[in-house]
């Protein structure tokens, strides 16, 4: 997946190093972190400058390093500055000595003053021998930072440091990136709303070797997931394909034919329902009510429109068939025409060919399968799927907003700022 060189512009995050051997890879995530617009400050511990030097970091991120020897109050090097300054606190790696300090408010270092004095969200990205981690203690003092204004990011189950194969290992780059993002991008009217997103193109057997599938490539699909998920919202994924690199926070459902489709559609929908309790509450008569923030549905799966009318255990042989081979097809079950809308905002997603006809054809699935928006994508050819841009028409009964050619994140995003509109 692209990730827009202005995902994070204007965010401002300060990394803290400590020493950890997994250190080497905080180098990728400052090197993530500066490409997707954000500025980046590292602080950095006297054990991890054993492992790697603060030039290496400077280089990346353009800033000075903070560390215990070149702390200055004539400017803003300092660790007071330094966290008012920055919008998240990224712990990585966070050794379980650090963790035992950050749990007991010990400040005996400028990275743990740092910690100390940042009053806003903090991410902590252990990383630790097996034994270690798993100690009662360092339980017990990763749950009290749970309660303090840490997100704590789960560890990896893999070969450690120390050669044996255990917990411990800090979690990769890219999902301490996407924790961050969502930290920094959520929004309220997102957060904590239950999201369905379906995608790809749906496979439908004519025997156990042979298919009917469209070319869809599910990217845009999982471009509506990651951007939901860095809005805060309660994401499931519903695809026949993904794209790489998403959260791992996101809920995926891995299908395969239009009728596995509908069967975990319809079940999502159900529990989407059921609702997740928002923070928001009404008080009347003294008494508190949390309110349900109302689900949306994404359609951007292509569903087949014909599926073998009697699909063949095993495989059907050329000998058999003969020299012409005639299959019957049937017309399949109108997926988002017929699911129950009661209750939930349906985005229907609609790919045209022909430019003349695209925005009535759009309009009148609009009408007849009784969505709330589409969005449009007017193709080239079929080169046009699997490709990393596209544009959108997102149209609903009252207008039509034009999404110029970008980077599927970005269009996604903008997408979602004009759903919002849907139950504003």
């Amino acid at each position: 997946m692209t990730i827009p060189d202005n995902l994070l512009k204007n965010r401002k995050i300060l990394l803290a190093v400590t020493g950890s051997i997994a250190v080497y890879k905080t180098v990728e995530l400052a090197r993530m972190f500066t490409k997707a617009g954000a500025e980046v400050k590292v602080v950095m511990s006297e054990a991890a400058k054993k492992f790697i030097t603060p030039l290496t970091y400077e280089t990346l991120t353009s800033k000075q390093v903070l560390d215990d020897t070149n702390e200055s109050w004539v400017n803003d090097h300092n660790h007071i500055k330094a966290t008012q300054w920055a919008d998240v606190l990224v712990i990585a790696p966070a050794t379980a000595n650090t963790i035992a300090k950050l749990a007991n408010a010990i400040a005996d270092t400028m990275l743990l003053q740092c910690a100390l004095a940042f009053s806003k969200m903090k991410i902590l990205a252990p990383s630790a021998n097996t034994n270690m981690l798993q100690n009662p203690m360092t339980q017990a003092n990763l749950k009290m930072l749970g309660i303090a204004n840490y997100t704590i990011l789960e560890t990896q189950t893999k070969e450690l440091a120390c050669k044996t194969t255990g917990d411990g290992a800090m979690a990769e780059p890219q999902n301490i990136f996407w924790a961050t993002a969502r930290e920094l991008l959520k929004d309220e009217f997102w957060s904590d709303r239950r999201v369905i997103v379906t995608g790809g193109g749906t496979i439908e057997k004519i025997d156990e070797v042979r298919y009917i599938s469209n070319f869809s490539s599910g990217k845009m699909a999982s471009a509506m997931a990651t951007a939901l998920y860095c809005k805060g919202a309660d994401v499931n994924l519903i695809s026949t394909k993904f794209d790489t690199d998403l959260p791992e926070d996101v809920y995926t459902l891995d299908v395969e034919d239009s009728e596995e489709m509908h069967e975990y559609l319809i079940d999502s929908i159900r529990i989407a329902k059921k609702g997740k309790l928002s923070k928001a509450t009404l008080v009347r008569d003294e008494q508190i009510h949390l309110i349900q923030k109302k689900p949306f549905l994404f359609m951007a799966a292509a569903v087949s429109d014909y599926v073998p009318e009697f699909a063949q255990e095993g495989k059907l042989k050329k000998e058999m068939l003969g020299e012409s081979w005639e299959l019957k097809l049937k017309k399949n079950r109108d997926i988002l025409a017929t699911i129950d809308k009661e209750g939930i905002s349906i985005v229907g997603f609609k790919a045209e060919l022909d430019a003349s006809s695209a925005i009535s054809n759009a309009t009148a699935m609009l009408e007849n399968k009784n969505l709330d928006a589409v969005c449009l994508n007017i193709l080239e050819n079929s080169s046009s799927f699997g490709s990393d841009t596209n544009s959108v028409d997102f149209i609903t009964q009252d207008k039509k907003v034009s999404i110029p050619t970008s980077d599927k994140l970005s269009v996604a995003f903008t997408i979602l700022k004009n759903a919002k509109s849907l139950q504003e």
